[in-house]
């Protein structure tokens, strides 16, 4: 048969998409099996190889499925609100609304072409008012809930793209979009209480299976960690500064405390510090510089002592002094710490650096010259000298803390509260609206959707203003509590709100009374399998298994966790085994490779190229050997010879079911790839195989090739579609060869091999070896002492 690719794919994929071969149904009787993909942002660039891999992996899992009975939701949809749309559209001066449908439109060409086994009838998007509606009802669900507030904070904004990033938006001190320099900006800030939900997330991962990395990366994002609240005084006071502290059995080593530059307290006791002119001066500097500036562990220490006001160390009450430093913020913790600078690198620094006085209070190192952070006996601590063991050190420190009535155990989380707003036109309108007599007023839930109105000039206002608020017909409302005059909320929620909680909508994505039906909910949840990039494993996954969560704790969704199993794909390198990039030159467009090789030829390269999970430079020749060995796949087809077995290929097709079958679970796709390779070269040798046997091969095939797979079911006389058979199984008995190699040794050096039948017994298997050609010489003239047989192993003749 030839492989007439172009013919043959676009055929299926017509076939497939009238026949409506890949659409779910909900509450069958079959078991159900939910397969989900991070959705797509419609880029004007299209798709790039990376999705093709992403996408590849889980539909192999989903055609497989589906031909072992299960009920398969493999969905899509678009992930389409967000800043880079926005930017491209100021800068052509076209509507983000046409150019997300453009894109929209091009990603679906594209990924159809590739023959995914996507379910069409289900696709979502994000930008959509029936959609959104559901997004800002969540939003208010949590207001509700008092999970929803809002702030004055010092903020990173982008002043490039003119927005208020999230600290995850901001990485490094970058904008995540446009890769500017972010500053510091005062602004009223929309927060999620996520740290609310802190505790659960954590509680959450022993209940899913998802890569070890990936859980890691989860706990080290929430970052929880035990210890203890401890209040000092400010000397000569009614006022307490409490700390947290990890390590409360150092308490006797504080020499001074640190604040951050924003702390309250400083306003407040502002005429008791004589040098309130230089505070003032370090605080105008420490407001123009981002976090990630200001919590650099490598650079130079810098602060100011707040001359005038002392803190009394509560457990030997020696009065000590506070200073301000920018790497202290009031974000974390509680905006103050206490410095141990005999074992902390940072705080030791800043106390050579002050001259500040150093304790030792763990014995070991050499504290003149470096601060000792390892473990050892505690000293100069009172109660706590001679403890060797810190959990008990620990123990005892907070037993006294709380007996004093001076601090108390405690808990703390790295992660902080969601900053949930965007002064930007593209994002889903935030439901507020504030009233000057009411306040504060959610939009009633039967005005949703609250929608976005269709502006021409959507470019950013002032100063990181909205460009909404400059719409006075949006802006002006009446408030739904006292029906007065009053003012909506301009700004937008983040790209982030959408992609939150998108599985649940494709359960049920025409609901106009529920996100979705509960009864569908209930039977096709938990999303069974869920692959993404690991660039995803903290921020989105960490909201989304947020947002379910919380929509669970108040009966909207069956499980508390939204996703069973979590795996990754690792990048696609470009030729050269740099990270493709336009600017680089070495992006590979897969449409590209459709029009030269086939759908089919690029579906097994990603797959074959490496390890899934790893990444892995793309390389022309290897698509080449894909597409040679697809086309001897369809020569099969001219050596089929009747039906049923070949005897000397019986085994060898029952080990490569059982390994494809394995390996597919276990996205080995290469090694599986590899099998059908090595077995198809055995088929040739051999010069023939059945009709049955290519019915097998081809359905093992299927999930990574399907379009030439169905062609060739279709030409050997195959009822309906090949996406509707049975996966072929595998005898365990006969996945054991019938032969076996070993190895012969004369006096303990291998010397040839030989091939017996399994388990030979010991006197057939030692004249076999004594006839090998290889093996005679060495038996000529000798007496043979000794001779030792392993079965299935090895032979050893001993002789002298």
């Amino acid at each position: 048969m030839k492989h007439d690719f172009k013919v043959i794919e676009a055929k299926w994929q017509k076939k497939w998409e009238e026949a409506g071969v890949f659409r779910a149904e909900d509450n069958s009787d079959k078991p159900k099996f939910y397969a989900l993909v991070e959705f797509p942002y419609p880029s004007g660039a299209g798709m790039h190889v990376g999705h093709i891999k992403a996408y590849s992996g889980l539909e192999v899992i989903s055609r497989k499925r589906r031909m072992e009975g299960y009920n398969v939701l493999f969905p899509i949809g678009f992930d389409a609100f967000g800043l880079p749309t926005e930017n491209y559209a100021i800068k052509t001066k076209t509507h983000p609304r046409k150019i997300t449908d453009d894109n929209i439109v091009k990603f679906t060409e594209q990924l159809k072409k590739v023959g995914f086994s996507f379910d069409w009838s289900r696709v979502i998007d994000t930008t959509q008012e029936d959609y959104y509606k559901w997004t800002q009802w969540i939003f208010l669900k949590m207001f509700e809930k008092g999970l929803v507030f809002r702030s004055k904070a010092l903020v990173n904004y982008c002043p490039s793209c003119k927005v208020v990033l999230s600290n995850e938006d901001s990485q490094g001190g970058k904008c995540d979009i446009c890769k500017s320099d972010v500053i510091q900006k005062a602004k009223d800030v929309w927060y999620l209480r996520i740290t609310e939900y802190a505790e659960k997330l954590l509680q959450g991962l022993e209940e899913v299976d998802y890569l070890p990395n990936i859980k890691q990366q989860q706990v080290n994002w929430i970052g929880k960690s035990t210890g203890a609240f401890v209040d000092f005084l400010i000397a000569d006071k009614e006022e307490k500064l409490r700390v947290y502290t990890t390590r409360p059995d150092t308490l006797f080593g504080v020499t001074f405390m640190v604040m951050a530059p924003e702390h309250p307290l400083i306003d407040k006791y502002a005429k008791d510090i004589s040098n309130m002119n230089e505070v003032e001066e370090y605080r105008n500097v420490c407001a123009k510089k981002t976090e990630f500036e200001r919590t650099q562990l490598v650079k130079e220490k810098t602060g100011v002592r707040l001359n005038g006001i002392e803190a009394i160390n509560p457990l030997n009450g020696k009065r000590i002094p506070i200073y301000i430093a920018d790497y202290v913020m009031m974000g974390y913790g509680t905006g103050a710490i206490m410095a141990v600078p005999a074992h902390d690198e940072r705080d030791y620094e800043f106390a050579k650096k002050f001259g500040i006085e150093i304790i030792e209070v763990i014995k070991g190192g050499n504290i003149a010259e470096a601060a000792y952070t390892g473990d050892g006996e505690m000293v100069n601590s009172d109660f706590l000298n001679g403890y060797t063991n810190k959990k008990e050190a620990i123990a005892r420190a907070i037993e006294e803390l709380e007996k004093r009535g001076i601090g108390e155990a405690g808990v703390q989380y790295k992660m902080k509260d969601w900053a949930f707003n965007r002064q930007r036109y593209w994002g889903e309108p935030i439901p507020i609206i504030h009233c000057p007599k009411c306040g504060v007023i959610p939009v009633p839930y039967e005005e949703l959707p609250l929608r976005l109105p269709d502006i021409e000039n959507f470019e950013p206002g002032v100063d990181g203003e909205s460009p909404l608020a400059k719409i006075d017909s949006f802006v002006n409302c009446t408030c739904p509590k006292c029906k007065g005059a009053a003012k909506r909320e301009t700004d937008t929620m983040p790209q982030w709100a959408g992609s939150s909680w998108y599985f649940l909508r494709y359960i049920d994505p025409n609901n106009n009374e529920a996100l979705a039906d509960k009864e569908k909910i209930k039977y096709w949840m938990p999303v069974d399998w869920y692959n993404g990039g690991m660039e995803h494993v903290t921020r989105h996954m960490i909201y989304s298994r947020f947002w379910h969560r919380f929509l669970y704790d108040i009966g909207v969704v069956n499980t508390p966790e939204p996703y069973a199993k979590r795996t990754a794909q690792g990048l696609i390198l470009g030729p050269d085994g740099e990270k493709m990039s336009k600017s680089k030159g070495n992006v590979v467009d897969p449409l590209d490779v459709v029009e030269v090789y086939g759908a089919d030829v690029l579906r097994t390269y990603v797959l074959f190229m490496g390890d899934y999970a790893s990444a892995a430079p793309w390389n022309d020749s290897a698509v080449r050997g894909c597409k040679r060995f697809l086309e001897r796949v369809c020569s099969l087809c001219d050596i089929v010879k009747g039906e049923g077995t070949t005897p000397e290929l019986e085994t060898s097709f029952h080990k490569t079911i059982k390994k494809v079958s394995n390996d597919y679970e276990e996205m080995k796709y290469n090694t599986a790839i590899a099998a059908l390779m090595a077995l198809i070269n055995e088929i040739y040798d051999h010069g023939s195989l059945t009709k049955d046997e290519l019915v097998i091969f081809i359905k093992l095939l299927y999930p990574v090739a399907p379009h030439v797979c169905e062609e060739i079911w279709e030409k050997l006389g195959g009822e309906g579609f090949l996406a509707q058979s049975s996966w072929p199984k595998y005898d365990e008995a006969k996945t054991i060869d019938k032969a076996v190699e070993i190895a012969v040794q004369i006096n303990g050096k291998v010397r040839g091999v030989v091939t017996i039948p399994l388990n030979c017994p010991q006197e057939e298997a030692l004249a076999a070896a004594k006839q090998v050609p290889d093996i005679v010489p060495f038996l000529e003239g000798k007496t043979i002492v000794k001779e030792i047989y392993v079965p299935n192993k090895i032979v050893n003749i001993v002789v002298k």
